[in-house]
Formats: C-alpha cells, sequence, structure tokens
C-alpha cells in the first residue's frame, strides 16, 4: 500500500505552481498559491523539521537585531 504525506505532496504542488510564469499568472491564481503555501506551513510546523526552521530563523532574525545596535 502506498501512503503519501500531506506536508510532501503540499511541497510538490507548490513547486508546480512556483515554476509557472508570473506573467500567465491571474489574481485568484496567485491567492490560491499564498493559501497552499500557508497551509503547507501549518502542516509542517509541529514537525522536528518545521522547528529547526523556525530555530533557525529566530537565530537569524535575532543576529540581525543585534548587529543594528
Amino acid at each position: 500500500m502506498l501512503t503519501i504525506n500531506g506536508g510532501v505532496l503540499l511541497a510538490v504542488v507548490v513547486l508546480l505552481r512556483l515554476r509557472r510564469r508570473t506573467e500567465a499568472r491571474s489574481r485568484n491564481d496567485e491567492k490560491l498559491t499564498v493559501i497552499i503555501v500557508l497551509a503547507l506551513g501549518v502542516v509542517i510546523a509541529p514537525t522536528p523539521v518545521g522547528e529547526g526552521i523556525l530555530n533557525f530563523l529566530w537565530q537569524l532574525a535575532s543576529g540581525i537585531t543585534d548587529s543594528t545596535r
């Protein structure tokens, strides 16, 4: 039996949608892409990978904030 991870499926959909030319996208198409990316973020967030990404971004943001002082 083949199982498909929802996060992987959403990531593939996002990659396929982002490969299209910008000129060929309508406003509704762009809104749908944003919704799919947000759904991917919600799916990834509670996983160890999501927590690692969040930790990296937190360190990056704090480093940038400290360097401006």
